[in-house]
């Protein structure tokens, strides 16, 4: 049972923060505290923390009355709170009324009240966000004994912020984590999560250093990224369109692959009727709205505790898409293929760097006399293999290049016959079926302008090739 002990005696101003707290069986210890607003999507707030006390912080976007529950396990609370208006007013205002948000898009966490002090000159962790934001960096790194940095257009930045102290450092664990999730620091040295604020979502990692605590926190927009505004080619789209098949977006960490995934998602939510399932650890880009198709999105260890098996359990949640966050060893793998054999259309992740790689990298997760048979499965549930990387631009920028593989009948007959070999010959000839080399989509930003002579050397996995394609010759 949960008991509310802490809840707003007055009406709320939109995007003023407000507390709730209450207790719960002190079993519940480490339990999740899930806030949905008006019955829609669940949000996760914070932890159970110690004698079975919680604490949530909340801000609204639009006036009216809120609808809330509180979900700990199968318990939950009702709470119903009035908010009104910046000047007083408890009517939706005009920007709001016209604005497309449902349910839980109306509702913010926001960041709770630091009990630790900062040092002198040391900006708040929602300041850093927010500057990161404000300059479109992509990600935070702080950490004890060294100055805040940003990344920007792939490289670390240098900031004028004194020296993080480990005060400022736990003042910055207390805005975004609960006292159950900083025990967990505290114990396994390691956290993965994330946070969201009212104008941008953040993935957390929290890791210990010989320096002491780090922190580096990951920009994620609050909308999902539109396909046609990424600068893909056609076929992506096309692959969005697939009835089935296994299809997978590699290359190295920091080359777009969830931004790629979540646009492949939102193309999907848009234009087809199809109930999606996402498996993710965490949950980064947020679909917050049902279009055309049903998004269940599902973070493990929050609405879920082991990801293979929230993944088997998806067979049985009548889907017809299904993403994995990565896929991290054979099991995952033989669930992903058997998943696309049985009519579904399945997104995973490697960190690999081109097509043919992805396929070794494949038979590399089984043992030796397990390889022919995966091998003829592999050939028969692949759909697509996409590689990509991000390069650096001539205005300053980034942009991003591909490996596209589609599985046609010649490319299967060489997985079958265990020729990889022949494999990118048909990627440099498959341009009809939409394929590509990396050297060919390098060179294609060459001819535009976009990146330099030696920007294109130092991206090709095949220098020489590189080099001869760079001087007019042909391949």
């Amino acid at each position: 049972m949960i008991t509310l002990t802490q809840t707003p005696k007055t009406p709320l101003r939109v995007l003023e923060r407000c507390t709730i707290g209450g207790s719960v069986d002190p079993q519940r210890v480490g339990e999740s505290v899930l806030i949905s607003i008006a019955d829609n999507q669940v949000i996760a707030a914070s932890r159970v923390g110690k004698d079975g006390q919680w604490k949530v912080n909340l801000a609204f976007k639009q006036p009216g009355t809120q609808e809330v529950k509180i979900h700990i396990a199968s318990d939950s609370a009702p709470l119903t709170l009035p908010v009104v208006g910046r000047d007083g007013s408890t009517g939706p205002t005009e920007s709001s009324a016209n604005s497309n948000s449902n349910g839980a898009g109306d509702m913010v966490l926001a960041a709770p009240q630091v009990e630790a002090k900062l040092s002198a000159g040391h900006p708040s962790l929602a300041q850093l966000v927010r500057l990161a934001f404000d300059q479109d960096y992509s990600d935070v790194h702080i950490g004890v004994g060294r100055s805040p940095r940003f990344r920007s257009q792939g490289v670390i930045a240098t900031t004028e912020y004194p020296v993080t102290d480990a005060s400022s450092f736990q003042s910055w664990l207390k805005e975004i984590l609960s006292d159950a999730d900083i025990a967990r620091f505290n114990e396994t040295l390691d956290f993965d999560g994330a946070a969201q604020y009212d104008f941008v979502r953040v993935r957390v990692n929290i890791f210990m250093s010989i320096k002491g605590p780090s922190m580096v926190l990951r920009l994620i927009p609050l909308t999902p990224p539109v396909l046609g505004n990424l600068g893909f080619p056609d076929i992506f789209r096309d692959i969005c369109f697939m009835n089935q098949g296994l299809v997978l977006v590699t290359g190295p960490t920091g080359s777009g692959k969830s931004t790629t995934l979540a646009s492949m998602v939102n193309e999907i939510n848009t234009n087809m009727s199809k109930h999606i399932v996402t498996i993710e650890d965490p949950i980064e880009f947020v679909h917050q709205e049902d279009r055309m198709s049903v998004v269940s999105q599902r973070e493990v260890g929050i609405h879920t505790k082991q990801f293979n098996r929230a993944l088997k359990a998806a067979l049985r949640e009548d889907p017809d898409v299904i993403l994995i966050g990565e896929m991290r060893d054979r099991e995952t793998l033989s669930t992903a293929m058997k998943a696309a054999q049985t009519g579904h259309l399945v997104f995973g992740t490697l960190h690999t760097n081109s097509a043919v790689k992805t396929l070794e990298r494949i038979l590399d997760l089984f043992e030796p006399d397990e390889r022919d048979s995966v091998r003829k499965e592999m050939a028969e549930t692949l759909a697509a293999i996409v590689a990509q990387s991000l390069l650096p631009t001539t205005d300053g920028k980034r942009c991003v290049i591909s490996e596209v593989l589609i599985n046609n009948d010649t490319i299967r007959d060489f997985i079958h016959r265990d020729e990889t070999d022949e494999i990118e010959a048909q990627l440099k000839d498959g341009a009809f079926y939409g394929m590509n080399t990396r050297n060919q989509s390098i060179f294609k930003l060459f001819e535009e302008g976009r990146i330099t002579e030696e920007t294109a050397l130092e991206a090709s996995l095949k220098k020489s090739e590189m080099a001869i394609m760079l001087r007019g010759g042909m391949v």
